[in-house]
């Protein structure tokens, strides 16, 4: 008869239930990104009254705010905010909340992240303002509230560029024509 190979048998339970609990927590860490990114203000809002931590970031660094604003839902937004997400937290990418809102062109989202606090000039290290997020992809009006908030056009990115230099690097007609209007009368 042929021998076969068996694992060794947990007979106290112990490892089997440790692993069974921690495959619980990342189903249900799973579930909570899931909930942001599909924008369930509700749920998020239940489980944030119950302790869940308002910054939980996942293996990417992304936390539910950045989730919830990238995919414009607003009323998870504003819940996240409320319950003391930090609006200037950024991910391993060196993103923003605030900027992943004015890269896809998302007005009501940058305006609730700027009225709980969003830094319109802010950089991670290595990571672009939104002012330049708004320049680049062509979103003028949002380029105009974030001057408007205080944002600096002559900051310069990590490759040495301004607001300017990278609208026109990428073609942003409208918000490269604004932002030269904008100097000459400064």
């Amino acid at each position: 008869m042929p021998m076969t190979m068996t694992s060794p048998v947990d007979t106290t339970g112990a490892g089997t239930g440790a692993a069974a609990a921690e495959q619980d927590h990342i189903a249900f860490a799973q579930e909570v990104f899931q909930r942001a990114h599909s924008g369930d203000a509700a749920m998020l809002a239940r489980l944030l009254q119950k302790g869940l931590p308002p910054n939980m970031s996942n293996h990417k660094g992304d936390t539910l705010l950045m989730l919830a604003a990238y995919h414009g839902h607003v009323e998870a937004t504003q819940v996240l905010l409320t319950a003391g997400a930090q609006p200037d937290r950024y991910n391993d990418m060196a993103q923003t909340p605030l900027g992943t809102a004015t890269f896809k062109g998302y007005l009501p989202i940058v305006e609730l992240l700027l009225s709980h606090g969003a830094q319109p000039d802010f950089a991670p290290p290595g990571g672009k303002t939104p002012l330049m997020f708004a320049a680049m992809f062509n979103r003028l009006e949002i380029v105009q509230r974030l001057l408007a908030r205080g944002a600096d056009a002559d900051t310069r990115s990590s490759e040495g560029l301004t607001a300017l230099e990278l609208a026109r690097s990428m073609g942003a007609g409208d918000t490269a024509a604004y932002l030269e209007a904008t100097q000459r009368f400064t």
